[in-house]
C-alpha cells in the first residue's frame, strides 16, 4: 500500500472512529423519527453539494426550488400517505417552472430546470428508500434493516479497499475511478455478502439464507454504481470531492453514494415482503 494511501486511510479510520458510534446510535437506538430525521438532513446536506456540483459545471438549478422539491419527494417515498396524493404532479410543475425564472437566459434555462429536477429524483428519491427501511411495517425490524444496510456497504467498501490495494490489476473503470480494480469489485462483493450474513445471524434470523445472500451482492453492485455515478458528476465539474465535510472522506454526497443506489434494493425487498 502506498504512503498516500495509507494516509488516506489513517484519515478516514480517524473520521469514522469518531462519527460512526453517534451516527449508529441515532439511527439504531433512538426512535424512528430520529433516524428519518438525520437521514433528512444528511439527504439535504448531499442536495447542497450536487446543486454546487452542477453550478461548477455551468449548469445552475434553482437552489430553493431543488430544496422543495428534493424533501417534497423524500417525504413521498420515505412516508407514502402522508400526502394525501403524489407529490410528483407538484415535482413536475415546480421544476418546469424553474425553468421560467431563468427564461432571460434561454441557454441556461432548461439546464437548470433540469438539474433540479435532478436533485429531486437522486437524493429525493433515493435517500427516502434510505428514511423508509425504519419506518416500514413491522416497525421495530426498522433498526435491523437499516444495519443491514450500513453493515453491507461498509464491509464492502472495506473488503474492496483492502483486497483492491493488496491484488488490485484490473482497471473496473479507469475513465471514472482509477483507483477502482476488478479484484477490489470481486473482494468488495464477499465483504458484502459477509456483512449481511452477520446482520442475518444478529438480528434477522427470519429471512431465507439465500434472499440475504442475494441482498449482499444486489446492494454491493448498486453500491458500487452508485459510487461510479458519483465519480461521474465530479468529473465532470472538474472537482475531486463533493465538499470537505468529513476528513479523508469528503462531503456528504461522497458518503452518501453508495447508500443512495444501494438502499431501494432492500427498500423494495422489504416492501414486497410485508
Amino acid at each position: 500500500m502506498s504512503r498516500a494511501r495509507f494516509s488516506d486511510l489513517g484519515a478516514r479510520v480517524a473520521t469514522a472512529a469518531v462519527g460512526l458510534p453517534l451516527l449508529l446510535a441515532g439511527l439504531l437506538l433512538g426512535p424512528p423519527i430520529l433516524a428519518v430525521a438525520i437521514v433528512a438532513a444528511a439527504v439535504l446536506l448531499g442536495a447542497s453539494e450536487l446543486f454546487t456540483l452542477l453550478a461548477a459545471g455551468g449548469i445552475a438549478p434553482s437552489r430553493a426550488a431543488g430544496f422543495l422539491l428534493v424533501s417534497a419527494v423524500f417525504v413521498d417515498v420515505a412516508r407514502p400517505g402522508l400526502f394525501p396524493a403524489s407529490a410528483w404532479p407538484v415535482v413536475a410543475v415546480v421544476a418546469m417552472g424553474s425553468m421560467l425564472i431563468r427564461s432571460r437566459d434561454i441557454a441556461l434555462a432548461v439546464p437548470a430546470g433540469a438539474g433540479t429536477l435532478l436533485g429531486a429524483a437522486y437524493l429525493g428519491g433515493l435517500g427516502g428508500s434510505i428514511a423508509a427501511l425504519r419506518v416500514l411495517d413491522p416497525v421495530e425490524l426498522g433498526a435491523w434493516r437499516m444495519l443491514l444496510l450500513l453493515a453491507i456497504v461498509m464491509g464492502a467498501d472495506t473488503a474492496a479497499f483492502f483486497v483492491g490495494s493488496a491484488v488490485g490489476r484490473r482497471k473496473l473503470a479507469p475513465a471514472l475511478s482509477p483507483g477502482k480494480t476488478v479484484e477490489g469489485l470481486l473482494g468488495g462483493l464477499a465483504g458484502g455478502v459477509l456483512g449481511a450474513l452477520a446482520v442475518r445471524w444478529a438480528g434477522l434470523r427470519s429471512l431465507p439464507l439465500a434472499h440475504v445472500v442475494g441482498l449482499g451482492l444486489g446492494v454491493t453492485a448498486l453500491g458500487t454504481a452508485g459510487d461510479l455515478a458519483e465519480s461521474l458528476l465530479k468529473r465532470w465539474a472538474g472537482v475531486k470531492d463533493s465538499g470537505k465535510l468529513f476528513p479523508g472522506h469528503g462531503g456528504m454526497l461522497d458518503r452518501l453514494d453508495s447508500l443512495l443506489f444501494a438502499g431501494p434494493v432492500l427498500y423494495y425487498y422489504f416492501v414486497q415482503a410485508r
